[in-house]
């Protein structure tokens, strides 16, 4: 700051009976959340960094995306229409951004410094209460007069090396002024300095603050504002100004029986423009802070409630309950706290630790929030890539398999049929002879004038007349023939034309081609073997060679002279016609057109599938490279973002779980017992120290699992999470898992000894887990007899979901323990048969560890032939004395 300001010597007085404990104890909550704070600031900047990686390293690998309408965002991602898969992948990754609303919350909830607001009845209240916070005598008390004719100006205490005081405007520069401060040695803050004196001052000097710094435990933590009085300025205008930006927690100090009418309008002025709860603080009365230390003032008991806590009710500040300070709900508002007894101030800690949590709470929820839904949108999109280059290729492989069905079956159809379609034409022919000739004898010429007295007509109607009954004839003839042509080959409608039209559609919209040349080709081949049908009307190409074909024979009659146009002489014209036809010309002409057609079209369908192919599997290799950066590194990263988001909102919610008894250990962590955490009584604390940034993100994956899990009573469930940056002493960093706490596991159960009902029943247990943990999507991949507990009634529980993933997060290597895993792993001896397992559940038992696990049982078929077997000898072993297992089974 520019400017200067003396600053004399102030000597220490004794302070008001809060006590130096006091002080740490508040300073002590105030550093905590500085620590956890920075946590937040340091989790909040590494998932900015995230969002930024993510979005350059795709917009420069892919070509932009349009957004949908109503802009981008995780949940709609760009528009879908003939978007490439490849480029829709890393589309959809390349809008995963931090959403802009919740970005700006957090940073401005980092970025916001505790300060500590006192208000008052009057000065000597607000004066009292911070001598009483610093534990020291600052400011001078008594003071006559009233709150407001009282011209005080706003106090600020700052920490500093040396004490000294100063003007300043806030957030801008220190006035040069000369203060009664700095004229010599003092031993309150000088009457003079705190009061403004407007008719005397520069209007500068009216509006700064007095900024007293001294160096303070408590100061080093927090600065304190002492608000104006209300003759000077209005409290609730200068406390509107200073919350915006810092973390406020208020205090009005108490020293009357009753608040004052100017009292209620302040406080509830601020309760309607601020809604802040404050700590309501009854300081002494003057003088009794004179009392000795050893002596204790008398205590009022209370029979009713006072006047000030009635007070508050009305202005709903407090609830008309018993209790005056009850500690809120985790899910509840900070409220407010009436105090009565001055020897009670260490309840401000409390109210401090509220206010300074639910701060900190809200952010950490926000924050993980995003994590875990831009996590949810990373492991569904790389499902989608696995998705895609699992089926891409088998689409590829049945598009072309079953376009050469399609060929090879058209081609068979034209080389057998051109006997039978000559034998078609020839009996269709005899059949419609009569009907036909009838049909041109009874035929009316459009637009050709014929005599009424049957005189000969000219050589141009005659041809105009031939014309129409040949169009009569061929007519009929291509109706009749379309009939037993479609019937022939209309079976492969159904086999053909559906599904291998979506397959190959689906295949060039994942291309962007927007043209569709290979469903073109494929069109073709279709329309060659339905081109009656689909061209009676307009004509197709091998249509038109039938009818040229006909026109070309009939127009070969000739005639010596025009002849009048009788019935006869239509009669004439069409069985001339009909007779000229050639059946085996026609039906071979027909055949040839249709293998011509075929052949070109399937030439063109399978270049285009080549050129398809070829296309595809360029933009396979970018979706493979995507879907390994998405499992090996983006899901990881921010899997261990969320954790550490996740553990801090636990660790403010609940504090860190006390360790108790060791239960076990494991190679990367200890179990413990924990008697109680966040209301769970008695827990299992797993602690586990991850080795290396694989082992982080193992476990940052596993317990996003978990925590995105349903409840469900074959799975134990996973309370919490607290990340001990101070394990074994300082020396490492752990991640405590808080889970429920079960009897004990399978493997000691088993030692143990028990009998085959539990068993079966504990085997039913584990089906029934396993197969939640599937339809949550979920593999566990290391189910072992210790990862198996048991509660107190043998009932078991899958735990350890280490290794747990959804099947788009496999990597496709080994992991487990060897002796527990798949059968297609490992070779070698089985369990031996026991007398009690009888042919059905040693048949179960055999199937169940095949080697090929094609051929092992669905657990849906499992479970009800486990509960067959468990119902047969449960209802066998109660007609005759119990056939235990024992110890070495």
């Amino acid at each position: 700051m520019e400017g200067g300001g003396g600053g004399g010597t102030a000597p220490r007085g004794s302070g008001p009976a809060s006590g130096p404990g006091q002080v740490r104890e508040l300073s002590r909550a105030f550093a905590h959340h500085r620590l956890h704070l920075k946590r937040l600031q340091q989790n909040l900047s590494e998932t900015q960094k995230f969002f930024r990686d993510i979005q350059r390293s795709y917009d420069c690998s892919f070509p932009p995306l349009s957004p949908a309408p109503g802009g981008g965002g995780p949940e709609q991602g760009p528009a879908d229409g003939d978007v490439p898969e490849a480029v829709l992948h890393a589309g959809h990754l390349s809008c995963i951004s931090f959403p802009p609303r919740e970005e700006e919350f957090l940073q401005l909830m980092v970025n916001c410094l505790p300060c500590i607001f006192i208000l008052g009845q009057d000065c000597n209240a607000k004066c009292q209460l911070l001598n009483m916070l610093l534990g020291e005598r600052i400011l001078p008390t008594p003071k006559r007069g009233s709150e407001e004719s009282c011209k005080r100006r706003r106090l600020r205490f700052t920490n500093g090396n040396q004490t000294r005081v100063s003007l300043a405007l806030p957030g801008h520069y220190e006035l040069v002024h000369t203060l009664a401060s700095h004229q010599g040695k003092w031993e309150t803050v000088p009457e003079e300095d705190l009061e403004a004196h407007e008719e005397n001052e520069d209007p500068t000097h009216v509006l700064a603050e007095l900024e007293v710094t001294m160096p303070h435990v408590l100061l080093q933590e927090v600065d304190i504002v002492v608000m104006p009085c209300r003759g000077f300025h209005p409290p609730v205008d200068t406390l509107s100004e200073l919350v915006n930006g810092v973390l406020p927690v208020v205090i009005f100090a108490i020293n009357k029986d009753e608040l004052s009418e100017g009292d209620e309008e302040e406080l509830r002025d601020i309760r309607e423009r601020l809604a802040l709860p404050i700590f309501f603080f009854k300081v002494l009365k003057l003088g009794s802070e004179l009392i000795s230390p050893n002596s204790s003032p008398k205590k009022r008991v209370e029979t009713e409630r006072s006047s000030l806590h009635r007070q508050l009710v009305n202005l709903n500040y407090l609830n008309d309950c018993h209790c005056n300070c009850g500690t809120p709900g985790l899910d509840a508002k900070v409220q407010s706290v009436l105090v009565e007894q001055s020897d009670k101030l260490r309840q401000l800690n409390t109210f401090t630790h509220q206010v300074l949590q639910t701060h900190l709470v809200d952010a950490a929820t926000v924050l993980n929030l995003v994590h875990c839904r831009c996590l949810d949108i990373f492991i569904n999109q790389a499902f989608d890539m696995q998705r895609d280059l699992q089926i891409t290729p088998k689409r590829l492989e049945y598009t072309r398999k079953k376009e050469n069905e399609l060929y090879e079956s058209l081609m068979n159809i034209a080389n057998r049929k051109q006997e039978e379609m000559k034998d078609m034409i020839v009996e269709t022919l005899n059949i419609m002879k009569e009907e036909l000739l009838e049909d041109a004898a009874n035929m009316e010429f459009k637009d050709v004038i014929i005599p009424e007295n049957g005189e000969p007509v000219g050589t141009r109607e005659i041809k105009c007349c031939i014309r129409q009954i040949q169009e009569l004839i061929i007519s009929q003839l291509n109706q009749a023939v379309a009939n037993k042509l479609i019937s022939s080959v209309d079976y492969l409608r159904e086999s053909f034309v559906g599904t291998l039209e979506r397959c190959l559609q689906s295949l060039e919209k994942s291309q962007d081609v927007s043209i569709h040349i290979t469903s073109n080709y494929l069109k073709q081949i279709l329309n060659a073997a339905y081109h009656v049908e689909v061209t009676f009307h307009s004509g197709s190409t091998v249509t038109r060679m039938l009818w040229e074909q006909i026109k070309q024979i009939i127009q070969r009659i000739t005639w010596v002279s025009p002849p009048a146009v009788t019935p006869e002489w239509k009669k004439k014209v069409a069985q001339d016609a009909i007779e000229s036809l050639s059946a085996s010309k026609l039906a071979k002409s027909i055949c040839s057109q249709f293998r011509t057609r075929l052949n070109s079209s399937h030439e063109a369908f399978a270049a285009s599938l080549r050129q398809l192919e070829a296309g595809h599997s360029g933009r396979l290799e970018k979706t493979e490279d995507l879907w390994l950066k998405v499992r090996k590194d983006h899901a990881p990263r921010l899997a261990r973002l969320s954790l550490e988001s996740r553990s801090l909102q636990d660790v403010l919610l609940h504090r860190k779980p006390k360790l108790g008894q060791e239960l076990g250990r494991g190679q990367y962590g200890v179990v413990y017992l924990c008697d109680n955490w966040g209301g769970h009584f008695p827990c299992a604390l797993k602690s586990v120290v991850p080795p290396d940034e694989k082992h982080w993100n193992d476990l940052a994956l596993e317990f996003h699992y978990m925590r995105s899990l349903p409840k469900h009573e074959r799975l134990v469930d996973l309370h919490g999470s607290v990340i001990d940056y101070n394990y074994g002493g300082g020396s490492s960093i752990a991640v405590l898992l808080i889970m429920e706490r079960l009897h004990r596991d399978l493997y000691t159960g088993l030692k143990a000894g028990l009998i085959l009902e539990l068993r079966l029943q504990i085997a039913l247990d584990v089906v029934e887990g396993i197969r939640f943990l599937h339809s949550q999507g979920l593999v566990h991949r290391d189910i072992k007899l210790k990862n198996v507990l048991l509660d107190k009634q043998n009932r078991a529980k899958i735990t350890d979901l280490g290794f747990c993933k959804p099947e788009a997060m496999m990597s496709g290597s080994i992991v487990g323990t060897p002796i527990h895993m798949a059968p297609e792993l490992f070779t070698g001896a089985r369990p031996e048969r026991l007398p009690v397992f009888d042919e059905e559940c040693w048949q179960l038992m055999e199937a169940c560890w095949d080697g090929d696990p094609s051929r092992r049982p669905l657990l849906g078929i499992v479970q009800p032939m486990l509960q067959g077997i468990m119902d047969r000898l449960c209802k066998s072993n109660s007609e005759q004395p119990s056939r235990g297992l024992d110890d070495s089974t």
